[in-house]
C-alpha cells in the first residue's frame, strides 16, 4: 500500500513546478537492455549457520513514454533471463541449489528531470526516479531439470506451504542517472537514457527470510545484500507544437 501512495505523490512532487515553465509536450516509443545483479546472505546466531542468494540477470523489452520536459511517464513491457545459485550451511553441511530463470514484467516508470541545453540540437538532463514491475511470469529451471512454474506450488512454496501468487515477484525500485536528447528535427528527436536502479526487498525475498528463521531455528538471522543494476533505452519521440 505504502509503494502505491508513493506513486501518485510522486507524480505530484515532480509535475507540481511545472504549470510555471515553459515545456513541451512529447510522445514515442522505443527499446531496453540492461540487467541486475543480487547478493544477499542470511547469517544466524552461530556463523556456520548461514544462507546465501546469488542471481545475475539481464533484462530486454520495449516501451512507449509521455513526456513534459521535467517528467517522463514510460510503461515498459521486459523480458528476462537470469541465473542463480543458493546455498543453506549448517553444521558443516552445504545444501545448494542453483539453475536459470526466465521472467516477463509490465512495468511503470516515472522520472524526474530538469534538461539542459547544450547546443541547439543537444540537451542533457539528470534524472530520478521510480519503477513499479508487475510480475507476468516466472519460470526456472534447477540445473540438470525441466523448466516450471514457479507459482505450481510443487517446487516452490511460501511459509505457510502454499503455492506463491505471482505478485510475489513484483518490485520496486529507484532509479538515478542521466538522460541526452539529439533533434532530429524540429518534431522528431532521439533520447538515450542510462539509468542504474536499486531494487527493494520483494515479497518472495520477505517471505524467504521468515522460512530461514524455520530452517535456521533462529528468530532474528542477520540479513546483508542488495539488488542493483544498470539500464539503457534508446527512444525516438515526436513533440508536439514545437516552437
Amino acid at each position: 500500500m505504502k509503494k502505491i501512495l508513493l506513486f501518485p505523490f510522486l507524480v505530484f512532487f515532480l509535475c507540481g513546478g511545472l504549470w510555471g515553465a515553459d515545456f513541451s509536450l512529447s510522445m514515442g516509443a522505443g527499446g531496453l537492455v540492461g540487467g541486475f545483479f543480487t547478493r544477499y546472505k542470511a547469517t544466524g546466531t552461530a556463523e556456520s549457520e548461514r544462507m546465501t542468494q546469488q542471481v545475475n540477470q539481464i533484462n530486454y523489452g520495449g516501451l512507449v513514454f509521455f513526456d513534459a520536459t521535467y517528467a517522463e511517464l514510460a510503461i515498459i513491457i521486459q523480458g528476462a533471463s537470469n541465473n542463480y545459485n543458493e546455498v543453506m550451511r549448517r553444521n558443516n553441511a552445504m545444501v545448494p541449489r542453483d539453475g536459470n530463470g526466465w521472467e516477463t514484467t509490465l512495468g511503470f516508470s516515472l522520472l524526474g528531470k530538469y534538461p539542459f541545453a547544450l547546443t541547439e540540437r543537444f540537451t542533457i538532463a539528470p534524472l530520478l526516479g521510480i519503477d513499479y514491475q508487475i510480475a507476468l511470469m516466472e519460470r526456472r529451471r534447477l540445473t540438470g531439470g525441466i523448466v516450471y512454474d514457479r507459482t505450481n506450488g510443487v517446487e516452490e512454496q511460501d511459509k505457510n506451504g502454499k503455492a506463491f501468487n505471482l505478485s510475489t515477484w513484483n518490485s520496486f525500485w529507484i532509479n538515478v542517472g542521466a538522460g541526452l536528447d539529439f533533434n532530429i528535427t524540429k518534431v522528431f528527436y532521439a533520447r538515450g537514457e542510462l539509468l542504474y536502479g536499486f531494487r527493494l526487498m520483494t515479497s518472495y525475498e520477505s517471505d524467504g527470510l521468515e522460512q530461514m528463521k524455520d530452517l535456521l531455528n533462529d528468530n532474528s538471522p542477520k540479513l546483508t545484500g542488495l539488488t542493483s543494476g544498470p539500464s539503457l533505452r534508446l527512444v525516438v519521440g515526436y513533440r508536439f507544437w514545437p516552437k
